[in-house]
């Protein structure tokens, strides 16, 4: 639907006074929704004991990398013109493109690596690869950040969701070591 939208503002000249800024803008922010809505599956599966959402991670992490993909595109095609040269100069002179960079770069890994023959023929370390899903977020939140001059509420608010989501995390850890442990311990009569 998102995608929908800014094609049906495109095609009607409907993006308001900078089309290239809305698409670079909304681009960006749903890849960083999509990005957080896939972290709230495990809380949501663990609170609702609803297993079957854990289907849908791997679906709205793709629909991330599309939005990110897309976010690029309009930066090196609509904002850059394919100019090469200017893009690599460009990278490393301002901080929020190259942070912006890093964070396409390793979504990229977890898009190619998402189908389950990738799943097997990795393993291991294929969790250990699908752990960047924690590290991007912050990544992109900064990118966000950077590449505003005023009013920075919308990347607080996604920082607030992102850390609270990490926190239940971390709580919901926590509270199974203490189940474990207390497992081992013998009762005690008071």
């Amino acid at each position: 639907m998102p995608f929908a939208s800014l094609v049906y503002g495109a095609i009607n000249d409907d993006l308001g006074t900078n089309p290239v800024e809305t698409l670079t803008h909304e681009t960006g922010q749903w890849a960083l929704r999509f990005l957080l809505i896939g972290l709230c599956i495990t809380p949501l599966r663990r609170v609702l004991e609803m297993n079957w959402l854990i289907k849908l991670r791997r679906m709205l992490g793709l629909f991330a990398f599309f939005y990110a993909v897309l976010h690029f595109i309009t930066y090196i095609w609509l904002d850059q013109f394919f100019d090469w040269a200017e893009i690599l100069i460009d990278i490393p002179k301002r901080p929020f493109i190259t942070i912006g960079f890093v964070s396409i770069l390793l979504l990229m890994p977890l898009a190619f690596t998402s189908s389950n023959a990738m799943q097997r023929r990795l393993k291991k370390r294929w969790s250990k690869l699908h752990k960047l899903v924690y590290v991007i977020p912050v990544l992109v939140i900064i990118h966000f950040t950077w590449s505003l001059k005023a009013d920075f509420s919308e990347p607080v608010i996604y920082a607030f969701v992102f850390l609270t989501l990490m926190l239940t995390r971390v709580f919901y850890h926590y509270r199974q070591r203490m189940k474990k442990a207390t497992m081992g311990l013998p009762a005690t009569n008071q």
